[in-house]
């Protein structure tokens, strides 16, 4: 027999995993290769192979993808030990269990073999019940091997695919997000998605010559789920499609999306949304929120002298809770005003080895910086970040800085 297969038409080859045991024996003697062929033959879910000639034997290997070779040693043209190194230095068979059959029982011989890679060495012919169970073995650590490997390349994939959905995802909530104003009203801002994609949104625009409007929210969770629902909630602002709706009315506004984005109906997600409308006659701003942080205005007569106050109401998360009411609050301005409107991604800060950065310690921040000629959203991200620690934040971050 020069090169064949040995498989019975009564054996069914069975997968462990996705795989079968496949067999492939190398000797140049083809007597050997029929006494293991009938060592075998009772074993139905091992596929037997069979090559005589060594110069085949990589190719044939790449070919069928054994899950164990045996080989002999000893044969002409190529040497078993030589063929050995070459099987551990041939990428599709590097990791391929393989064991040596030979007719020496030499101490010198087994640890060569094993110095070039052999996992095992049988002195042939071994014993149908031995051979059996090493090749049952070895078969079993390779292909418990190889469904690691497929899995860890199948989780890798889908990762691909869900940080591409992602970046779709955060790229259509950025094309929405509005221009920046350098007019009456002068505008700043800064999203950064997070890695996994928060459920941040954030809009403006003037509701007639007199009423500027401003919003901002924050979807419960992460991923496109969260995605979906900001957008969703953002375009009903924005195209101002509520029926029933005063969009002059920050507390009328919330109660409406309150009434429409109940979770049950949302795969049990909710959203906080600040929400205020600047009316520049009367230069006052009218504000809501439900479960938002606070809106931080700083105001007065110049910035050396400004305050700065909290905008909040005591509204609770939209969706939460059917029929609720939301209230407004005011407040006058000064000549000087500076609007910041922000989600938790801004202040919720892990820092490395110190306590964590929370809502208080933020305001501190704004307090001590606002006069600062270089403040600005951008600086405020970059501060923000290094207390990080990291480039990458854990939640979204969005800021929008509103001067009146």
């Amino acid at each position: 027999m020069n090169e064949q297969t040995a498989a019975q038409p009564e054996q069914t080859a069975v997968s462990i995993g996705i795989h079968q045991i496949i067999v492939l024996l190398i000797d140049d003697q083809a007597m050997v290769g029929e006494a293991v062929r009938r060592m075998l033959l009772g074993e139905e879910n091992i596929s037997y192979h069979f090559c005589s000639e060594p110069s085949k034997a990589i190719s044939l290997a790449n070919e069928l993808a054994p899950t164990v070779i045996l080989q002999d040693l000893v044969m002409p043209d190529v040497d078993g030990l030589t063929l050995v190194k070459f099987f551990r230095r041939n990428p599709q068979t590097k990791d391929i269990p393989l064991i040596v059959l030979s007719s020496k029982e030499e101490a010198k011989t087994k640890a060569e073999a094993f110095a070039m890679g052999a996992n095992d060495y049988l002195v042939k012919l071994p014993d149908k019940i031995e051979l059996i169970a090493r090749i049952r073995h070895h078969s079993a650590g390779y292909i418990n091997m190889l469904e690691r490997n497929e899995a860890f390349k199948a989780l890798q994939e889908s990762q691909r695919r869900l940080a591409a959905e992602l970046a779709e995802a955060a790229d259509y909530v950025a094309s929405m997000l509005p221009e920046k104003l350098d007019g009456v009203i002068k505008t700043d801002w800064k999203f950064v998605s997070s890695t996994s994609l928060g459920g941040d949104a954030f809009g403006y625009h003037w509701l007639d010559d007199n009423h500027f409007v401003m919003y901002l929210l924050d979807v419960c969770g992460h991923g496109v789920g969260a995605a979906l629902l900001s957008i969703s909630a953002m375009e009903v602002l924005r195209s101002q499609n509520l029926p029933d709706t005063d969009f002059f009315n920050p507390g009328n506004v919330l109660t409406r999306l309150n009434d429409e984005f109940q979770m049950e109906d949302h795969h049990q997600m909710y959203f906080t949304i600040w929400y205020g409308v600047y009316n520049k006659q009367e230069h006052k701003i009218v504000y809501s929120s439900g479960g938002h942080p606070p809106a931080l205005l700083i105001s007065g007569t110049s910035p050396s002298d400004a305050q700065i106050h909290d905008l909040r109401t005591k509204g609770a998360i939209i969706g939460g809770f059917p029929g609720l009411n939301y209230g407004n609050n005011e407040i006058a301005l000064g000549q000087y005003n500076k609007l910041f409107i922000l989600s938790d991604g801004v202040y919720e800060i892990t820092r490395p080895g110190l306590p964590d950065w929370q809502f208080d310690a933020f305001r501190q921040y704004i307090s001590s910086t606002v006069t600062s000629a270089e403040f600005h959203v951008e600086k405020i991200y970059h501060d923000v970040r290094e207390m990080y620690g990291s480039k990458n934040l854990e939640d979204d971050f969005s800021l929008i800085e509103i001067n009146l």
